[in-house]
């Protein structure tokens, strides 16, 4: 079974997302980002999800962690949670 390791950050709307993938673009750290914005208890680890399997996490995140490219900012995605910055690091 493949695995990936991936982060995120987590906001309520949409329009925060686009300004937080802005600030990503210009140079901002993720991770510094996730702690301060992100939503999701990840936060604490700079949005680091861990090892992901398939099945995981809601589909729509699933579907970046495991058929994106890797390295690249994904999102805004949305979720029943709020909207997502998706970032792969790999899989295996």
């Amino acid at each position: 079974m493949p695995i990936a390791m991936a982060r995120h950050i987590l906001v309520k709307t949409e329009a925060e997302a686009d300004a937080l993938k802005k600030r990503l673009a210009a140079g901002e750290a993720f991770d510094l980002l996730a702690k301060k914005c992100s939503i999701c208890p990840s936060k604490k680890r700079g949005g680091d999800l861990g090892e992901i399997k398939p099945g995981q996490l809601v589909r729509a995140i699933d579907q970046i962690v495991f058929k994106k490219p890797l390295k690249v900012v994904h999102g805004p995605v949305k979720s029943s949670f709020g909207w997502h910055l998706v970032q792969v690091f790999y899989r295996d």
